[in-house]
């Protein structure tokens, strides 16, 4: 995974939490990188996952809220260092429809290494609308979160509702989108 998630995490952490939580939480997770991450370096999901646990032990919040919440903030983040990729588009469905074959590509383009999830939407009406996730990482509530932040971020009156597909482990969900009238 590419080091920019790990990098971020850090500082959704420090921002939420203080700088003593990122040393504690490093500390007891014994990492194999030690914690010490470049955004464009590639790290083994498992030390995110494992920072993620932590984090809910010493905070007693649930993992997928975690998660849920880290994904909101990536949102913000890309949104606040990316904003070329974000000024063509005015509504979130715009955006989403672009992730695979426009912003995954560019993504590879820059990161040729990059292991990215499959992400396929799905137009059902002129109200609704069907985020398909797909991923050999169990990163569901993370994209959760991105996609919670998108419909903020364009200010759009819409209800988002995951389900979890088998095998239930986070690797697969479908978001549907409901636009209200």
């Amino acid at each position: 995974m590419k080091g920019i998630v790990f990098t971020e995490f850090v500082e959704f952490v420090e921002t939420k939490y203080g700088l003593s939580m990122v040393d504690q939480i490093m500390d007891r997770c014994q990492l194999k990188s030690r914690g010490a991450y470049t955004s464009v370096a590639t790290y083994d999901v498992q030390e995110l996952l494992a920072l993620v646990v932590e984090l809910s032990r010493q905070t007693d919040t649930p993992v997928s809220e975690l998660v849920v919440e880290y994904g909101r903030h990536l949102f913000r983040f890309f949104a606040r260092t990316r904003r070329s990729m974000f000024e063509h588009f005015s509504r979130c469905e715009q955006l989403l429809e672009s992730i695979e074959d426009q912003i995954h590509v560019d993504v590879r383009k820059l990161y040729p290494d990059a292991e990215l999830p499959t992400i396929r939407f799905e137009r059902l009406s002129d109200v609704m609308s069907k985020v398909h996730y797909s991923s050999t990482r169990p990163l569901a509530d993370l994209a959760e979160g991105l996609i919670l932040e998108c419909v903020v971020h364009f200010g759009e009156p819409m209800e988002v509702v995951r389900t979890d597909l088998p095998p239930g482990d986070g690797t697969l969900a479908e978001f549907l989108l409901s636009r209200s009238r």
